[in-house]
């Protein structure tokens, strides 16, 4: 009888918050892919339970969150609700995955599934899983924390080999923890290999193609992710991130006009459900887009919306590495040095952020001549290198490194030493080839590669120049600048 009342109280409270939803919610009904996670919750909160699990799929964290707290308090026995909560705080592909400010709030909500329990073994390998990722988090670095929640996913996966959404989260846990210096792809392989017998078979489970898209986001593998770019906005539309995921495929190929499409839906769909990091990061790529298509002027008018934005200073990365990009790349790509020298590096971002912006200043002020006053943006780069190396990130103290080089190189060549440009300039772009990029970002700003070619043409190389671009095109095509300096040095070869 308590169960039969326990149950009838949930149904009348998920009519009730139906009916509101409908109230207040005019627009097309809400479409975010079909996903079916079945627990052992009340059958009366599965659907929300579910819609939960398709928002992480879209990496709609917030809405996630707030949906398994409706969950838990519909049902207040549903453990996994709890669950689901902690998941929502475990953004994998993001940077930072978890904020230290949420860390005890995750742990709280994983070790709160726990005292709940479960009576299926299923569920209780899924929190214990994620549990690995909050435990010790103070004394314990990330990537071990990481590691242990990938083994852990993947005797989950290997156990319930009929779990679909064993094995999308185990996927996942792969890409999560693939090295960007692993050129062999092997993790994005092996999540690929899991995720593309389950997309022939559930055509509208938003996670798959998700995921897909970042198994294929290389250069190597572009080309295999495109279908999944095609389907993942039509299957979970009420997602920004949905929309704006198929740009990274888009990107790699050199696609412009579907990038621009896919980013002004997202954007647009961001800023109405109040998503500005969402919205900052489809307008980055959006930016990134116009400038390889040539329409500079459409750039200029999205930096322009881009400045009558709230402050958006803070310790985000998603946030203030957008942010400060854009302007960034407006100045750069388009070879307005003095615009570049006069960068102000953002207050309070975090130091991989400020290096981008003393990098440009740098370059603006190498590239007009002013070799002198770059070497204090070299000395600032090297200290945030330094930085970066002593807090333990090496990724992006690699990053910031190759930078730093590319300074030099212009400097060099300014100061007219021209053998010493080009090996340092080379330098850069070999280590930069030999890197995967981060998934919140389309690229480097202009690639070293790019840059190199360049160099050589000013050195009145075109031959050699030629070569380097056509590489560079090789790694990232239809990028208009390699293009360009490919034309030009086919010119200058031609009139020798």
């Amino acid at each position: 009888m308590r169960d039969l009342w326990r149950i009838s109280f949930v149904l009348l409270s998920i009519v009730c918050l139906s009916s509101a939803q409908e109230i207040h919610n005019h627009n097309a009904p809400e479409k975010l892919g079909r996903v079916s996670f079945p627990t052992s919750c009340a059958p009366a909160v599965q659907e929300q339970f579910n819609r939960g699990v398709a928002l992480l799929h879209s990496f709609a964290y917030t809405s996630a969150e707030s949906t398994f707290q409706r969950v838990a308090e519909l049902d207040p026995h549903c453990a996994m609700a709890h669950w689901g909560i902690a998941m929502s705080y475990f953004h994998q592909l993001w940077e930072p995955p978890v904020l230290p400010a949420r860390n005890s709030m995750a742990q709280k909500e994983i070790q709160r599934a726990q005292q709940i329990g479960t009576t299926s073994e299923r569920e209780r390998q899924f929190m214990d899983a994620l549990a690995f990722m909050y435990q010790d988090a103070a004394t314990v670095p990330y990537q071990t924390r990481a590691l242990h929640y990938e083994h852990a996913m993947g005797n989950l996966a290997a156990e319930n080999r009929k779990d679909v959404e064993a094995q999308v989260f185990y996927a996942l846990a792969l890409l999560a923890n693939a090295s960007p210096a692993d050129k062999t792809h092997a993790r994005q392989k092996q999540a690929a290999d899991l995720l593309e017998p389950l997309d022939r078979v559930y055509p509208d489970h938003p996670g798959i193609p998700h995921y897909l898209i970042h198994a294929y986001d290389n250069a190597e593998l572009a080309p295999r992710g495109l279908a999944a770019a095609r389907a993942y906005s039509q299957i979970a539309p009420s997602a920004p991130h949905a929309l704006h995921m198929p740009s990274h495929i888009f990107t790699r190929l050199g696609l412009w006009q579907d990038s621009i499409a896919s980013n002004l839906a997202a954007r647009e769909a961001a800023h109405q459900q109040g998503d500005t990091g969402e919205e900052l990061h489809a307008m980055d790529y959006l930016v990134y887009a116009y400038l390889q298509s040539g329409h500079d002027s459409d750039a200029a008018q999205v930096i322009q919306q881009l400045k009558t934005m709230p402050s958006l200073s803070s310790g985000d990365f998603k946030l203030t590495y957008a942010s400060t990009a854009m302007p960034i790349r407006y100045a750069v790509e388009r070879a307005q040095w003095d615009d570049a020298a006069r960068i102000v590096p953002p207050t309070g971002a975090p130091p991989h952020v400020v290096a981008i912006a003393v990098w440009a200043r740098g370059l603006g002020l190498a590239r007009s001549g002013r070799a002198t006053e770059a070497r204090t943006e070299v000395d600032r780069l090297q200290q945030i290198e330094t930085q970066l190396h002593a807090s333990g990130n090496d990724y992006w103290a690699t990053q910031v490194g190759i930078l730093t080089r590319e300074v030099m190189a212009w400097s060099a060549q300014a100061n007219r030493k021209p053998d010493e440009a080009a090996a340092l300039m080379r330098a850069s772009a070999d280590e930069e080839d030999s890197i995967e990029k981060l998934p919140v970002t389309p690229g480097p700003i202009v690639p070293a590669r790019e840059q190199l070619g360049s160099l050589l043409l000013e050195q009145n190389h075109p031959a050699l120049a030629l070569k380097e671009f056509q590489t560079a095109l090789t790694n990232a095509p239809g990028r208009l600048g390699a293009l360009q300096g490919a034309a030009h040095a086919t010119e200058l070869i031609a009139q020798k």
